[in-house]
């Protein structure tokens, strides 16, 4: 009787094992070569490159909280709609915060050709659907601009970026109506993706009100407008934080990038309409209405 349920117990185990084996990663760096073919197979091509940030989020939170934060999502939004994610990325636009201890702020040129060589690379691995999730405002700008010079020479993929989402009415009620940077929200997520990192004692420690140090018009813009209005880079209250905001929001988030990865695995127009311009590129006084 033993020995019956020795075999029965090492049937199990195998089976178990198998089935573990079987389920593929979908993190870019832990499939093996083998793996990764069958990994870009089963996306469908869809991979997706979380874009963070290193910079200071007041005195309680982490430098890479926007870095942790959108892979976190991310990996859970690719797990239930599977696509491959690239490892961590932080090469962004952050002048803003050069003043501060831990940010790293690399040129305009190798932000923008770091990036090319990245999708390029992903492509040429076969990537040929590449979503950008962007998790740090600073690249709100730079991100759209770059998707828009893909049209300077051709590609043989898709570039799509989906940039920060906005939770919608209702959740867990606010507490602050001033939190752009380190406040409420983004201090609520971190409690959902690392909470160990989370100093809410410290939250008070500096000023994240807006000092209005600049009186210009809406319609004027100068890039120093941030630093005028948050000199600490920090911007709110993120002692206010609760983790049932942080869930309200974060759920919303992922829900939104697994929407996009269904919609660009299902998209088979934007390649076709980038080779059909490229074509007329070439001959634009052929062009007609």
């Amino acid at each position: 009787m033993r020995e019956v349920f020795g075999v029965f117990v090492l049937i199990l185990w195998c089976a178990i094992m198998a089935g573990g084996q079987s389920k593929l990663s979908v993190h870019w760096e832990e499939l093996t070569a083998a793996d990764f073919r069958s990994a870009i197979e089963q996306s469908k091509g869809t991979c997706l490159l979380p874009f963070g940030i290193l910079e200071k989020h007041g005195a309680h939170l982490p430098l890479g909280t926007d870095l942790l934060k959108v892979r976190d999502v991310t990996l859970h939004a690719a797990q239930q709609e599977y696509a491959v994610v690239f490892p961590e990325y932080y090469f962004g636009q952050i002048f803003e915060a050069r003043h501060e201890p831990g940010t790293v702020a690399y040129s305009t040129h190798l932000q923008l050709e770091l990036l090319q060589e990245t999708t390029d690379e992903m492509a040429r691995n076969g990537c040929k659907k590449v979503i950008i999730v962007n998790g740090h405002g600073g690249n709100e700008n730079l991100l759209p601009f770059f998707a828009q010079t893909q049209l300077e020479k051709q590609h043989d993929y898709v570039l799509y970026v989906l940039g920060l989402v906005e939770p919608p009415a209702g959740g867990p009620p606010k507490k602050t109506s001033i939190d752009m940077h380190g406040g409420e929200s983004e201090t609520s997520k971190m409690l959902v993706t690392r909470p160990d990192l989370v100093h809410l004692d410290r939250a008070t420690s500096e000023s994240g009100d807006d000092q209005a140090r600049l009186k210009l018009p809406e319609t004027l813009y100068t890039a120093i407008w941030w630093y005028a209005r948050f000199p600490n880079h920090y911007s709110g209250d993120g002692s206010v934080a609760t983790r049932e905001r942080g869930e309200f929001e974060t759920s919303h988030w992922q829900a939104a990038i697994v929407d996009a990865i269904r919609a660009v695995k299902a998209d088979q127009t934007s390649l076709q309409l980038q080779v059909e311009f490229f074509e007329k590129a070439k001959h634009p006084l052929d062009t007609r209405p």
